[in-house]
C-alpha cells in the first residue's frame, strides 16, 4: 500500500471519530439537557461500545444512543480493516519483493559474488556497474544493506559464511567471486566453502597481511589482494613514476577514459589459433594493440613479437578503446560462438 493512501485513510479515520463524538455530545445535550462534559462524556462511552453509566431517559435520546453504538462499530471495523491491510500489504509486499530477487538471481550466468559490502567491496561493485557486468552482493550488516539498496543492486540478506546463503546468491551458475569481508577468517571460510562447491570458480580474496595471503591461498583463492600493501606501491609509484601510474590507473579503470586493457582466452575453435600475429593482423583487423601473451604453461611474453604464435589455451592482453576490444574479442571468438 502507498504511503499517501495510508495517510488518507488514517486522516478519514480520524474525521470520522470527531464528527460521531461532536454530534453524538450534541445530540445528547440536545434530548438529555445534560452539561457539555456529561454529554461528550456520554458520546465517547456510547460510542466506544464501553457501555452507558445509565439508560438514556428519552426516546430520542435512546435513538441516538443506538445510532451511536452503530457509528461505533463501523468506525472500530473500519481501523481494524486498516491495520490488517497494512500489514498485511507491508508482508505482501516484502514476499512479492523477495520472490522477485529469487527469480533475477536465478536467470543469471556468469555473474559475480560480491561476499562483504565495506569499502573494499563498494568498490568492487562500482567497477563492475560501470563494465556492465552482471554481480550479487551478499551481506547483512545494516550498513551494507542500506549502500545496496541505494544502488539498486541484486541483494542477498544474509552470511557468506553459510554455505545455503551462498547457493541463494547463485553460487552453482557464478563465474567467479569476490571475498571482500573486513575479517581474514570469515574470507579463508568463504573460500574453502565457495571452492568446495565450486571447484572451477575463480576467487578472489582479502587479506590483512601475508600470513593471511598464505592460507587464503591454501584454501583455493586464485588471487589474494593485500590493500594496504597495494596502496602504499601505489603511493611509491605515484611519487617515483607518476605519469605511468596515472596511465595503469586509466586503463584499468571501468569507468576512466575510453582506453582500456582486456584479456582474451584462445579456445582451441578460434580461428586465428595457431596462426602468428602478424599473420592474423590484429591490429590492422581490430585497432586493439596486444601488450601481453600468457602462455599455457604461466609464462608471460610481455613484448610479443609479430611472429609469435598463438594458440589455444594463451590468453591475450589487449589494449585499446571499447570498440576496439569489443573487435578483438569478436575475431577471437569460438566458432561456435559466431555461428550461434
Amino acid at each position: 500500500m502507498q504511503p499517501n493512501l495510508r495517510v488518507r485513510q488514517v486522516v478519514r479515520l480520524l474525521a470520522a471519530v470527531a464528527v460521531t463524538i461532536g454530534v453524538g455530545a450534541a445530540g445528547f445535550r440536545q434530548t438529555l439537557h445534560e452539561s457539555w462534559s456529561q454529554s461528550v462524556y456520554r458520546a465517547v462511552v456510547t460510542a466506544t461500545l464501553a457501555g452507558l453509566d445509565t439508560v438514556p431517559r428519552t426516546d430520542g435520546a435512546r435513538a441516538l444512543s443506538i445510532l451511536m453504538v452503530l457509528a461505533g462499530l463501523t468506525i472500530i471495523a473500519y481501523a481494524g480493516a486498516v491495520i490488517v491491510e497494512s500489514i498485511a500489504g507491508g508482508v505482501l509486499t516484502g514476499v512479492l519483493a523477495e520472490r522477485r530477487r529469487e527469480r533475477t538471481i536465478e536467470r543469471l550466468r556468469d555473474h559475480f559474488i560480491i561476499c562483504g559490502y565495506g569499502r573494499v567491496g563498494r568498490r568492487v561493485a562500482d567497477e563492475f556497474r560501470a563494465a556492465g557486468v552482471p554481480y550479487v552482493v551478499l551481506d547483512f550488516s545494516a550498513e551494507a544493506i542500506a549502500n545496496a539498496k541505494e544502488h539498486g543492486d541484486v541483494l542477498v540478506e544474509g552470511d557468506a559464511t553459510e554455505d545455503r546463503d551462498l547457493a541463494r546468491a547463485g553460487l552453482e551458475h557464478a563465474r567467479g567471486l569476490v571475498a571482500s569481508s573486513d575479517s581474514d577468517a570469515d574470507n579463508l571460510y568463504i573460500t574453502l566453502s565457495a571452492r568446495n562447491a565450486v571447484p572451477g570458480l575463480y576467487i578472489v580474496s582479502r587479506a590483512s597481511d601475508e600470513d593471511a595471503e598464505k592460507k587464503l591461498k591454501l584454501a583455493g583463492a586464485d588471487r589474494v589482494v593485500l590493500p594496504y600493501a597495494t596502496a602504499g606501491r601505489v603511493m611509491a609509484n605515484l611519487v617515483l613514476k607518476p605519469q605511468v601510474t596515472a596511465f595503469i590507473d586509466a586503463v584499468t579503470t571501468a569507468a576512466g577514459p575510453d582506453l582500456h586493457l582486456a584479456e582474451i582466452e584462445v579456445a582451441e575453435t578460434c580461428a586465428p589459433a595457431g596462426h602468428t600475429i602478424r599473420e592474423i593482423r590484429i591490429r590492422h583487423e581490430t585497432g586493439a594493440i596486444v601488450v601481453a601473451l600468457r602462455k599455457k604453461d604461466g609464462t608471460f611474453d610481455t613484448t610479443p613479437e609479430p611472429e609469435a604464435v598463438i594458440e589455444a589455451g594463451d590468453v591475450l592482453v589487449g589494449i585499446g578503446t571499447t570498440e576496439e576490444l569489443r573487435r578483438l574479442e569478436d575475431l577471437f571468438a569460438p566458432r561456435e560462438a559466431v555461428a550461434g
